[in-house]
């Protein structure tokens, strides 16, 4: 039995895999598509090659979920722990699917870590509060801001260097460069996102006794690489249209740096804090930066916040989710 329900638990967290792919795929493209740098067909199939490549490149996010949030050894049970991870997979997807219907670019990230939580919680084993400040409330918070001020100072410096370029040669040059960094911003998406469903699935394995280390197996590497790929080029086009042209009109100098200071911070923060935090957030920030250059008001500051709301709530809403899941499913099948 045990067996089984790992398997379905793995086949759920590359759905959820999948799902941050499709809802996420903005994320990497949306900019460049808005400026038509890229048509949205060429934007996906290049977003898919390097959200591939970029999920291969580490494990140090895919660590932190599988082992920093809860700690499923101290489940009751095998079964137990088994259900714990199915009920905080399925609540992240649902929160996912509701967000993407409504075209709102929440994290995919933050659903996933509120709902190990709210599981956590339900369940009555320990919750490290600790690693959720130190990797997930701080990052949450100052990813944005740093998003945001990078591409502000960014922009404004761009304008002053081509200050008297031909405005039509400096556009068509950054709508080449722009390909560059979307392809950067794709291989930063893979590296953050894909990891994530990678620690998801090594939480089953040691909650299954399939394995005791939380060491990442290839063919987990494999698999959910593919999954998340698989889902970008399967679009996001509601969240698109939120990203690339509701937020704000974007010139393709602004998608360029955008993209450029997003990707930066991604990688930034993989490699040196091993933080997972929200692709979302980091590029919207971005945009809302570049956007500010060329007045406050240049801002849809009312879809903004908006987007703000989904931020806020995304934990919460994730970890309450799960946590109903968690007593249905403890109650049906535990």
């Amino acid at each position: 039995m045990e067996l089984v329900l790992v398997v379905v638990v793995v086949a759920f967290a590359l759905a959820f895999d999948y799902t941050n792919g499709f809802h996420d795929a903005a994320n990497a493209i949306a900019t460049s598509v808005s400026t038509r740098a890229l048509t949205p067909r060429a934007a996906l199939i290049m977003a898919a090659g390097f959200n591939l490549v970029g999920a291969m490149l580490g494990t140090e996010v895919a660590e932190t979920i599988g082992s920093g949030i809860i700690d499923i050894t101290e489940a009751r049970s095998t079964h137990l722990g088994l259900v714990m991870v199915l009920s905080a997979v399925v609540g992240a997807i649902v929160w996912n699917l509701i967000t993407w219907w409504f075209g709102m670019p929440s994290s995919s990230s933050h659903a996933l870590i509120g709902a190990l939580t709210g599981v956590g919680l339900a369940s009555g084993i320990q919750v490290h509060w600790e690693v959720i400040l130190d990797k997930v409330v701080i990052p949450m918070v100052v990813s944005p801001v740093v998003g945001f001020t990078l591409a502000f100072v960014l922009m404004v410096a761009l304008l002053w260097m081509f200050r008297r370029a031909n405005p039509h040669k400096v556009t068509r040059r950054f709508r080449i460069a722009q390909t560059a960094s979307a392809a950067a911003m794709a291989l930063g998406h893979g590296l953050q996102d894909a990891q994530k469903t990678m620690g998801v699935i090594v939480l089953a394995l040691v909650a299954g006794g399939v394995q005791t280390s939380h060491e990442i197996p290839l063919w987990v590497k494999l698999s959910a690489a593919g999954a998340i790929s698989l889902g970008t080029y399967s679009g996001g086009w509601r969240i698109m249209r939120t990203l690339g042209r509701r937020v704000i009109e974007l010139d393709p100098a602004r998608g360029f740096v955008a993209e450029s200071v997003a990707a930066s911070v991604l990688y930034t923060t993989a490699f040196v804090f091993h933080a997972p935090i929200s692709t979302t957030q980091t590029i919207t920030s971005a945009i809302m930066g570049v956007g500010a250059t060329k007045r406050l008001s240049a801002v849809r500051w009312g879809v903004a916040g908006n987007i703000a709301v989904a931020w806020v709530l995304t934990i919460p809403a994730a970890a309450a989710v799960a946590a109903v899941m968690f007593w249905a499913l403890a109650a049906i099948i535990g």
